[in-house]
């Protein structure tokens, strides 16, 4: 699929943050269920528009809510080395998960740093709508809890290759002078497996060619070359491959049937894995991505599937919102979408920043963003 130069940057920010919670909160209700529940529930189809999870139809996750502090940490580590051109990028955005860890229940005083003090300032730890817990993922949790023997801004020591590293770092691919190192350091704080980490660098990388204006197609060939080229790149360069092969079948019409509804598209993910873990969800949601006819048809073939459907929708839709622009994301989801307002706060900061808009240059925001 190719990307239009009539996009802007700006509107592929804010595609790709708004489009990744679409994607999230069309997942949530059914990220739990098989797919033969998904299709009785559902009618063959599936899911087709937001349907009621946590409460509310378009409630987001644990995926949307630590992509924002992704965001915010990129953010931050930006307004540090612009105030005192010195930054450990790695200890901004360890900082920024902790804030995170605090809205799902972590008091205060076991954050705080005797040197950096507490993490929690800024604007976005304040926001109500992330004070939710969404079935955050326990090897998250447990890293993060951890921060203290573990140490701030150093590489987790488990050997999780869960998704939730790969399901966060979308930002990353937005800005990030190095998208696949930086993509890999930031999942290695809360993941610590070879898998978790290069999935993780390789979205990002995808993301920010695509961000670039480069085809879906070529952003992937990018993103293998520089994967085979990492220690311990067998699973997640298969997993890039798998995704390829299997897009170039369905394309040339040797695959799964497209008419036959939702439990043709769930057949060819179901062979790609069921997302769980971290090369699995990529190359869900690169197989979904490079069939997808558009932004629609894209991420519900990426939730429509007995797997972890939230972040393949997640990951599918901040790739699908960058290469095609916020206009390309259906009107009724995004009005539906809960915490929008701050989404979109975010994106345009994101874009303030490193895009400079609306006015043509970077502005530093050190009070919603605070250096540290």
């Amino acid at each position: 699929m190719e990307t239009s130069a009539d996009v802007t940057r700006y509107e592929r920010i804010l595609g790709c943050l708004l489009g990744g919670a679409v994607g999230d909160a069309l997942g949530a209700p059914i990220e739990f269920l098989t797919l033969e529940d998904i299709l009785e529930k559902h009618g063959p189809e599936g899911v087709t528009g937001f349907e009621v999870a946590y409460g509310r139809p378009g409630a987001i996750t644990d995926d949307t809510q630590m992509t924002l502090f992704t965001a915010e940490g990129f953010l931050r580590a930006q307004n540090r080395y612009t105030r005192t051109g010195y930054c450990k990028p790695r200890v901004v955005m360890h900082r920024a998960y902790l804030r995170w860890l605090h809205t799902q229940g972590v008091p205060e005083d076991e954050l705080l740093d005797e040197e950096l003090g507490s993490p929690l300032d800024g604007w976005l730890v304040e926001a109500p709508d992330l004070h939710a817990q969404r079935s955050p993922g326990n090897t998250c949790l447990r890293s993060l809890k951890s921060w203290r023997s573990q140490g701030l801004g150093e590489p987790a020591g488990n050997g999780s290759k869960g998704c939730g590293g790969v399901m966060r770092v979308s930002p990353a691919g937005l800005f990030a002078t190095d998208p696949f190192r930086f993509g890999c350091e930031t999942a290695a704080l809360t993941h610590g497996h070879p898998t978790g980490l290069l999935a993780a660098g390789a979205f990002a990388m995808v993301l920010s060619e695509v961000f670039l204006g480069r085809s879906l197609e070529a952003a992937i060939q990018t993103a293998l070359w520089m994967t085979r080229g990492a220690s311990g790149s067998a699973e997640t360069t298969a997993a890039i491959e798998a995704a390829v092969d299997a897009a170039a079948a369905t394309l040339e019409g040797s695959g799964p049937e497209s008419s036959a509804g939702a439990s043709s598209s769930s057949e060819a993910v179901a062979r790609l894995g069921e997302g769980w873990v971290a090369e699995e969800a990529l190359s869900i949601a690169l197989y979904c991505a490079l069939t997808a006819a558009d932004f629609r048809s894209g991420v519900l073939a990426a939730v429509n599937h007995g797997g972890d459907s939230d972040s393949t929708g997640a990951l599918t839709g901040s790739l699908l919102g960058t290469l095609l622009g916020v206009s390309a994301i259906p009107e009724e989801w995004p009005a539906e979408l809960e915490a929008r307002d701050v989404i979109v706060a975010v994106a345009e900061d994101l874009a303030a920043h490193f895009a400079g808009y609306p006015n043509g240059r970077a502005v530093p925001d050190y009070e919603r963003y605070p250096p540290s």
